[in-house]
């Protein structure tokens, strides 16, 4: 590669980069995994102990056997005999999921659509635009554009 090509592919890696949507996306991985943190969190201090009250205090260990029964060495807690199918960890992620997506809906989805739908109203009546459609017919719009022209010439409108 020449000079000239390197500084221009380095050039376009900045302008990628200075976009506002990779920026944004960047601080949205960060506060995600932030979050994802305080989520886990909820789920294991509050949603497993009252699940708890069922059963077991975390719901990892909600399990079936697939075939016969399952055995365990309870020193190291790995299975001796049988196939566990470990639901209970796939019922926590789903949990994990729900609340997480509840949370980004509720707390930051939805009020950015009300702030944007505000913000597109106050444009629309800055510009005198309605929200509801003008019924004109084709021979309504040909008159005004012509009542238009006429105006632009200086002439006398005519009613025809």
């Amino acid at each position: 590669m020449s000079e000239n090509q390197e500084s221009g592919v380095w050039e376009g890696f900045k302008s990628f980069l200075m976009r506002g949507n990779v920026v944004d996306l960047a601080v949205a991985v960060v506060i995600g995994a932030a979050f994802t943190n305080i989520v886990n969190s909820l789920v294991k201090g509050v949603i497993n102990p009252v699940v708890g009250a069922f059963g077991t205090k975390d719901l990892d260990k909600y399990s079936s056997c697939l075939k016969g029964m399952c055995k365990y060495d309870l020193k190291t807690g790995t299975v001796i005999e049988g196939v566990p199918i470990m639901w209970g960890t796939v019922l926590s992620s789903t949990l994990s999921f729900l609340i997480t997506a509840a949370v980004v809906y509720f707390l930051m989805v939805l009020p950015m659509a009300r702030v944007l739908a505000r913000q597109a109203a106050r444009k629309a009546a800055r510009e005198g635009l309605s929200k509801e459609p003008i019924d004109l017919t084709e021979l309504e719009v040909l008159q005004q554009i012509r009542d238009e022209l006429i105006a632009q010439r200086g002439g006398p409108m005519v009613d025809r």
